[in-house]
Parts: C-alpha cells; structure tokens; sequence
C-alpha cells in the first residue's frame, strides 16, 4: 500500500510565469521536527530555489529533495542559531503540450508528484529545520532533458532510485534536470507516447537531450523490431527532432543488470547487441556517449557478488513497511546504487568535456573501481514508499 501521506501539513500557494522573488517563512512547519512538504502551484518551466536551512530554537539536520524524490542538498547538520543557505534550479512540468496534445501517462504515474500542477519540496533528515525558501522563475538555465527508463526514472518511492533523481545533487545553478524518463518504457514507447514532443516544446536552443534506452528494447519482439532496425531507427529520430529544435542529444549506454557468471567474478552481457547499435548509430551521427554500460559492470564486479546486493533492491522480508516478501531485484538501484551510478554519468560528462561539467557543486572525481563505502552512505526514506516493483527489467 503506498503511504502518500504527509507527515505535516503540506503548504499550497500560487505563483504565475511573471512572478518575481517570492519568500516564504516555513519555521512554523520546522518547529515540529519531523519530515514535511511544501508546495507552490506554478507553471512548467524552470524555478530557482533558495533554501536556508537551521532554527532559532534547536539543532537541525535536513536533507533537500524536490518532485519525485530529487535530491539537492543531502543531510545537512546546523547549529540552533546558526543557518545555512542552498541554492538550485527545479524542473517543473506537467503533461499537458497544447490544448489538444498530452503525454500519455501511466495509471500508476498519475500520482507522481513529477506531474501535478505545483512545485514539490520535501524537508527530511534526522531533523528538518528550514526557515525559509525563495522561489524566483529561472528563464536562463540550461535544461538537461532525461529520456529513458527505469533505471533513469525519478522512482516516486523508496525503497527505489535512479540515478536521473540522484544527478540533480551537483547540477551548479546555471543548469536544471528535467527527467521525462519512464519505468518500463523504450525508445518506440517513450517516442509514441508523446514523451519526446513535451521535451521538444519545452526545450531551448542549446539544451541538453540525454537518452539511455535498451533494457526493455531489448524485449520487443514485434516485425521490425530489434537493435539494428527499429532500435537504431528510433534513436535516428531521436537526433534529427533534438537537432532541428537546436538542442544537443548525447546517448547513455545501459546500465548492467547483476547478473553474474558461474565464477560469479564477472557480469554477462544480457543486453544482446544494444548497447552496439547505440554506439554505431552515434559513430555515424557524432553523437557524444558516455558509456554507462562498462562503468557499471566494473562498479557490480568491484563491489562483488554479495556486495553489489547492496546497491540494488536487496532486502529482507519486514525491512520496509508492508514488505511480507524478501525483495530481491537484480536491475533497479537503491539509493545508494543510484547515488553511485548519477557519479558515473557526472564522470562521463567530464570525460565528453560537456559545458555543464563547469561549476559543479560540491563534487569530488569518482572511479567506479573504487566506490563509495555502502556502509557510509546515509538517505533518510521518503515518506512515500511502495514495495511494489518498478515496471521493466
């Protein structure tokens, strides 16, 4: 059952495209020392928020997130007295493109917050203390666009994650993430569910395009389908719509599923010819990759048989509320898989030389052959969870 409650009481405001600077005093809702929301009903575009986080009367320690789970500022500590001021630019969208055109959403997607009509904050931590957020309008940001599936996904609930929801922590202020990925989808699906036409209407010359499909292409067993023809076709597509709206499209090779051989000292490649196609078609069409797919087999075998278990949705039965069953999935991350995963792409970024590399927040290089201890990575669960497991493999 999904628990989509609130733990306070969640604050719904009004601001239109022409709004300037807009403060609000949240230290009411923080007093309560418990996980809260805030809300601002706004139109799509890009937002800069402004966070100052800390009380007058008690400690705090609060964690940032915005829509669906994304996470901008992480666990935070401040003194009582003490404040400490975060900002960052939100996507906002909703499925509407014109007034007869909409994305074809999911039944299960009409409860995402990534959807709705407001602007989502979400406060956590062992103990939010926020005293005010500023929202402004943002019309000079680069957007990133996100196409893809599950495993790039803003996953609505923990236990779940992807490394689109996860990226967004070292995005410098000049730049916004705008994740349109969908679990279970690919790149016909994403395509013929009007997915792309929102990105391509709310896009700007110069914006980013970044597509990762191949898990549940791979599936498709329709005539015409497979990697060197409806795959490599759609993907084609994909760059001529991008180029021709002036934007700039780079592929992501898909992530490895934990899938280890008899030795299990090494992952087998259950992406057929996939991951190739992608590649070929952006050799032929100057397309920049980052090669998501061999960074993740050498993340999985780093960590190890037993150990990769922990970047995954791996869990004992009771570990999360209304879980009867162990959770054992071998292709959706956790939050620490994904936090690891949104550092591969950031390192691909670097590798590419691609502009949004400049003015990284608080970043650190990353070797996915030297990971992140799992035992020291700290996420405070939403208040939204649901065991029930992501559409895809």
């Amino acid at each position: 059952m999904r628990h989509l409650f609130h733990l306070c009481a969640c604050l719904l405001l009004s601001l239109t495209a022409q709004a300037q600077t807009q403060t609000f005093d949240l230290s009411r809702q923080s007093k309560a020392d418990k996980p809260f929301s805030f809300s601002v009903a706004v139109p799509d575009g890009n937002y800069r928020v402004t966070v100052e986080l800390g009380s007058k009367s008690h400690e705090g320690n609060t964690m940032v997130r915005a829509e669906s789970r994304r996470l901008f500022v992480e666990n935070t500590p401040t003194k009582r007295g003490k404040f400490k001021t975060f900002s960052f630019v939100v996507n906002k969208r909703s499925p509407y493109i014109t007034d007869k055109e909409r994305v074809k959403l999911k039944p299960r997607e009409k409860d995402y917050l990534d959807w709705d009509d407001s602007l989502n904050l979400e406060f956590t931590g062992p103990h939010p203390a926020v005293r005010r957020v500023t929202i402004t309008p943002d019309t000079t940001a680069v957007t990133l666009f996100l196409c893809g599936n599950s495993t790039v996904v803003d996953q609505p609930y923990d236990p779940y994650a992807s490394w689109g929801q996860m990226i967004t922590r070292w995005m410098g202020d000049g730049y916004a993430v705008a994740n349109h990925a969908e679990s279970g989808l690919t790149a016909s699906s994403f395509y013929f569910q009007n997915r792309l036409d929102k990105i391509l209407s709310m896009m700007r010359p110069g914006d980013y395009v970044f597509c990762e499909f191949g898990h549940n292409d791979q599936k498709e067993k329709t005539p015409g389908s497979g990697a060197w023809y409806n795959f490599s076709y759609m993907l084609k597509t994909y760059i001529d719509k991008v180029r021709a709206k002036g934007g700039n499209i780079v592929f992501v090779t898909p992530t490895q599923r934990r899938a280890f051989d008899n030795s299990h000292q090494h992952i087998l490649e259950t992406h057929g010819d996939y991951p190739d196609a992608m590649r070929a078609v952006a050799k032929r069409e100057h397309v920049p990759v980052i090669e998501l797919h061999d960074m993740t087999r050498t993340f999985f075998e780093t960590l190890g048989y037993e150990g990769s278990k922990r970047a995954l949705v791996h869990y004992p039965a009771g570990t999360w509320p209304n879980q009867p069953k162990a959770l054992a999935d071998n292709t959706h991350f956790n939050p620490y898989g994904a936090y690891e995963v949104a550092k591969m792409v950031v390192m691909g970024m670097k590798s590419l030389n691609l502009p949004m590399i400049n003015g990284l927040r608080d970043w650190k290089d990353f070797d996915p052959a030297h990971p992140d201890d799992p035992q020291l990575f700290r996420w405070t669960p939403s208040v939204r969870v649901d065991v029930v497991k992501p559409d895809g493999n």
